[in-house]
């Protein structure tokens, strides 16, 4: 059922993860969930080994009567490298994640009623290597645009607003894709398919970007934003005609 509300978007996000704990879906959560657990394990761990040496090495370098220093140059280091690991996490969790989330939309899609092929074994195998080039095609687009807006980020609160911005736009294209690569949409006609309902999917990017946030919970908020953004997808833009103009 289609929704007109242009706030939904962080309504499809709670109905995502209600949907998760369904024992239709639990598989399709539960392994890449696992999988991604410890490689957030490995990456904390290999990081706090090295942390304690970096800071030696760090402070090495200040003045004995710049000591005082020390207090305020360990919490930035700290952030400094918590970030780096989340960067990285989440680039090597989507990759991981890819495949399982490919299938998970498609269950929701079917869930949802939509008509799709069944799937034979030589489709199931072509899922891996399609959703690896998808997460990089989606890569590709967002590395650029990101780098770009770091630059704009000396810009006090300009910078940080189209940062913001741009999180959440790119949150809905991350999760939506999915649902769109499933129905045999490409990856240019997606976003095009997305712009005009920009102000329900960009309350749902903005929603993913703040949950994925939250330590540890970002674990659950993958599966949950792919569900959401599924049921987006079907009751928002595939129950709409395709303008080509």
């Amino acid at each position: 059922m289609k929704n007109n509300n242009p706030l939904s978007g962080p309504g499809y996000f709670a109905q995502g993860l209600a949907m998760i704990v369904l024992p239709q879906l639990r598989w399709f959560v539960l392994i890449p969930l696992l999988i991604n657990i410890l490689v957030f394990s490995g990456m904390v761990y290999w990081a706090s080994g090295y942390f304690s040496h970096w800071m030696a090495q760090l402070t090495g370098w200040v003045p004995q009567w710049l000591s005082f220093l020390e207090y305020l140059v360990w919490p930035l280091l700290f952030l400094g490298l918590a970030a780096v690991v989340f960067f990285t996490f989440t680039i090597i969790g989507n990759f991981i994640a890819a495949p399982f989330n490919a299938l998970l939309a498609e269950k929701v899609q079917r869930m949802e009623g939509a008509n799709m092929p069944d799937m034979q074994l030589s489709d199931w195998l072509s899922v891996v290597p399609k959703s690896l080039e998808r997460e990089l095609r989606k890569l590709l687009y967002y590395l650029p645009r990101a780098l770009l807006l770091l630059l704009l980020t000396f810009i006090p609160v300009v910078g940080a607003v189209l940062w913001f911005l741009f999180n959440g736009w790119m949150m809905a294209i991350q999760y939506c894709d999915y649902a769109a690569d499933n129905r045999g949409v490409s990856f240019t006609d997606m976003k095009l398919r997305l712009r005009p309902h920009i102000t329900k999917c960009w309350p749902f990017g903005a929603m993913v970007n703040l949950a994925m946030l939250v330590p540890l919970l970002n674990l659950l908020i993958i599966p949950a934003a792919v569900a959401g953004a599924s049921l987006f997808w079907e009751r928002e833009i595939e129950s709409m005609p395709v303008n080509r103009e």
